[in-house]
């Protein structure tokens, strides 16, 4: 799985952070490695220079083969509790589609009624 971490303007991307932020995203969705081929991280700063609630926003849009690609948003107070919010919604996001298809793939009278 590829992990690529992206910033705005207003957040320094530096190696600590896209460090801690690919072992975030790499350890939140470990389950799906074998269906996830690239997650794309992008960390913005709503407001710039100024401070305010859940002003830190992270977008996580994952690539799943076979699939259309799956995003998420998670605004919080900080980087780290976005990226780590982001994670678990994807994680859920992910399981829930692919699950939902696995249910899909299963032909009615396919089931052995034993």
């Amino acid at each position: 799985m590829q992990i690529q971490i992206n910033t705005d303007h207003h957040i320094e991307g530096h190696d600590a952070l896209a460090a801690w932020a690919t072992g975030e995203v790499r350890s939140g969705l470990s389950r799906f490695s074998a269906s996830v081929t690239r997650v794309e991280v992008h960390l913005s700063d709503e407001n710039g220079h100024k401070s305010g609630p859940d002003d830190k926003r992270c977008v996580m849009e994952a690539r799943v083969q076979g699939r259309q690609p799956l995003a998420v948003t998670h605004n919080a107070p900080g980087l780290y509790p976005a990226v780590t919010g982001a994670a678990e919604k994807l994680s859920r996001l992910i399981d829930s589609t692919l699950g939902r298809a696995a249910r899909s793939d299963t032909l009615p009278g396919s089931i052995n009624p034993d």
